[in-house]
C-alpha cells in the first residue's frame, strides 16, 4: 500500500514511462497479434491498459479526463500511445490536485471488498504491470523490438555487443 503520494507519483512516472515506451513500439499491424483466437489481441491488451487508468480510478472520488471503456480497440498505434500519455498525465493531474497522503488512508469498496486508496493506486500499478508483460510476450510473436523495463532487452544488449544472459 502506499503511504504517500510522492510515492505514487514517482513510482508511477517510471513505470508509466516504461509503459509508453513499450506503446512506441506498436505499429498498427502488431495490434492484431494473438496466441489464439479465444485470447486478446495486443491491441486489445493495449487499449485495456488505456482505459484501465481510468476504469479502476473510477472507484475512487478522483475526476479526470481518460477513456472510460476498453472496447473497441483503436486501429492506430499512435492513437493508443497518444491515448495513454494523456489518460496517465491526467491521472497524475488529479491526484496531485485532489489528494492529499490523508487520502491514500481513506477506504473504498473495490471488487466487493474494503480497500484503501493507496492499495487501489498499488493494484492499478501492478494492473498496469501485468498487461506490459503480456504485451512484451505479443510483441516478440509479432516479431517487434522490445525495450527495455527493468534492464536492457535484448536487442539492447545486442547494441552493446554483448549477448543477453541466458535465464
Amino acid at each position: 500500500m502506499f503511504q504517500s503520494l510522492d510515492h505514487f507519483l514517482k513510482s508511477w512516472e517510471y513505470e508509466a514511462g516504461a509503459t509508453q515506451r513499450l506503446f512506441h513500439h506498436l505499429t498498427d499491424e502488431s495490434l492484431n497479434q494473438e496466441i489464439t483466437p479465444e485470447n486478446w489481441t495486443l491491441g486489445r491488451i493495449a487499449w485495456h491498459t488505456v482505459a484501465a487508468i481510468h476504469i479502476i480510478a473510477s472507484n475512487t472520488n478522483l475526476t479526470f479526463e481518460a477513456p472510460k471503456e476498453d472496447w473497441p480497440v483503436p486501429a492506430s498505434a499512435h492513437f493508443i500511445a497518444d491515448s495513454y500519455h494523456r489518460a496517465s498525465d491526467a491521472f497524475m493531474h488529479a491526484l496531485k490536485t485532489q489528494w492529499t497522503d490523508q487520502t491514500l488512508e481513506e477506504c473504498i469498496d473495490f471488487l466487493g471488498q474494503k480497500m484503501p486508496n493507496g492499495s487501489l493506486l498499488l493494484f492499478l500499478l501492478l494492473h498496469q504491470n501485468h498487461h506490459r508483460g503480456q504485451m512484451t510476450v505479443l510483441m516478440r510473436q509479432a516479431g517487434l523490438s522490445v525495450p527495455g523495463i527493468y534492464g536492457p532487452s535484448k536487442e539492447e544488449w545486442a547494441k552493446y555487443g554483448m549477448q543477453a544472459p541466458k535465464m
